[in-house]
């Protein structure tokens, strides 16, 4: 069975399979401009220098945008209803936009807290799940890999924009490169918007089957109230904030572990920087789609054990050039990947119908993920510590993950067992 799923209320099913391409294509240019924010950390020297801020100051900038992101994804759904998903799209666009050239003209680390923190940050958020959750609704059939391929071209943006970002930097300095990145990133954003069609759930999502044995996708479609009535939801919020501050973590320092754990000079550690780039798309990729064949949890509960091994290899063993870069290829690639199955893990557990809403509250394990594991390293003192703790989290999430069901699964199950023990015996007594 499929879910019916329109453009409008009077849409056909033909239409559908025709334009629905073109608003994965509108999607992916989106989300690529939404993507341009995971090249802060290039700023942060060269704003240092400039006025002559503590570069650990500048870098709080990206927190504050990390933490606005996920904060924006609570109301993106109101705003969506109110004013119709591709107006959204581009009204976001235009405020991000408009807050990075804005950013060009500060003097002070507070207007940079408020423009390229907050201002930004909100209106990433706000197209980032309001555009993917669209896009998952047009293909129940393929949410795993559909998933991938927008969240995988959120991370070709950030990895595209290095290059660029880098090369404004050292053409007109860091406060002009905002200008000419402020101005590219609107016009990507709204471009894309006109590409996309708002989809509008109108039945009950589809039945997929996953290793031979029947996974229902949830035919009750939740509002954000019932959800939050299940264990579920905060079963899946403690599994995504694990995934999110072990991979966010890292990334904020993986150059400073380079350094200081693997004895490397700054240029070879600078790599490490392109390469979580890199892995973190193609675990966007690679494990959304399996996620499709095998089963969403069984991929979360696979990455989350690779990241505990990794993280713990990287806090006990002495580590050389190739041990550093596996470990850090391995959590940016289960990072990439869990972020990517967990929207369609939320539509199958709470239906396709209220995704942004749904999603936007497990997705704050994303802000805390985000500002948690910079206050447990300096909280525990260092790197050691803190990667022992992130290892831990991932067994308790596994354990986690390998517990749980859509919510009432097992409540049908013992239904329809019990219903089969009243029928009387085919054979004459």
């Amino acid at each position: 069975m499929k879910a019916a799923i329109s453009s409008a209320p009077n849409s056909t099913s033909t239409p559908i399979k025709m334009n629905r391409w073109l608003i994965v294509l509108g999607t992916i240019i989106v989300q690529m401009g939404l993507g341009t924010i995971y090249t802060w950390s290039l700023f942060n020297q060269p704003l240092s220098d400039r006025f002559g801020w503590d570069v650990s100051s500048v870098a709080i900038t990206f927190s504050i945008t990390s933490f606005a992101l996920a904060f924006a994804t609570l109301f993106a759904g109101r705003l969506q209803e109110r004013w119709g998903l591709q107006r959204l799209i581009r009204i976001a666009g235009i405020v991000l936009g408009l807050g990075l050239v804005l950013s060009s003209q500060v003097t002070s680390l507070t207007l940079l807290y408020i423009l390229a923190g907050f201002v930004v940050g909100f209106a990433d958020g706000t197209a980032y799940i309001t555009s993917l959750s669209n896009l998952i609704k047009w293909f129940p059939e393929r949410k795993g890999l559909i998933s991938g391929i927008s969240v995988g071209a959120f991370g070709t943006g950030s990895l595209l924009f290095k290059y660029v970002n880098s090369a404004l930097i050292g053409a007109v300095g860091p406060a002009q490169a905002f200008m000419y990145w402020g101005i590219i990133v609107l016009v990507l954003i709204v471009a894309g918007s006109f590409l996309i069609r708002e989809a509008v759930v109108r039945e009950q999502a589809p039945v997929s089957k996953t290793e031979g044995t029947k996974q229902e996708a949830t035919r009750h479609q939740y509002t954000v109230k019932e959800m939050l009535r299940t264990k579920e939801a905060y079963m899946l919020f403690v599994i995504f904030f694990t995934a999110c501050m072990s991979g966010l973590y890292l990334i904020g320092i993986v150059k400073d572990i380079g350094v200081q754990l693997a004895g490397l000079d700054v240029a070879a550690a600078a790599n490490a920087v392109a390469m979580v780039a890199i892995f973190n798309t193609a675990g966007r990729i690679i494990l959304g789609a399996l996620s499709d064949k095998v089963g969403r949890m069984k991929v979360i509960a696979g990455a989350l054990l690779v990241t505990a091994a990794a993280v713990m290899t990287l806090s006990l063993v002495p580590l050389s050039y190739g041990v550093f870069f596996a470990c850090v290829a391995a959590v940016a690639f289960c990072f990439g990947g869990n972020i990517t199955v967990f929207p369609a893990i939320v539509a199958d557990y709470f239906g396709l119908k209220n995704q942004s809403k749904n999603y936007g509250v497990i997705y704050q394990g994303f802000g805390i993920g985000a500002l948690a594991g910079s206050f447990i390293s300096a909280l525990l003192g260092g790197f050691h510590l803190t990667f022992i703790v992130i290892a831990i989290l991932c067994a308790i999430s596994l354990l986690l993950a390998l517990m749980i069901t859509p919510p009432g699964q097992n409540r049908r199950t013992r239904q329809r067992e019990g219903q089969m023990s009243l029928k009387p015996s085919s054979r004459a007594s």
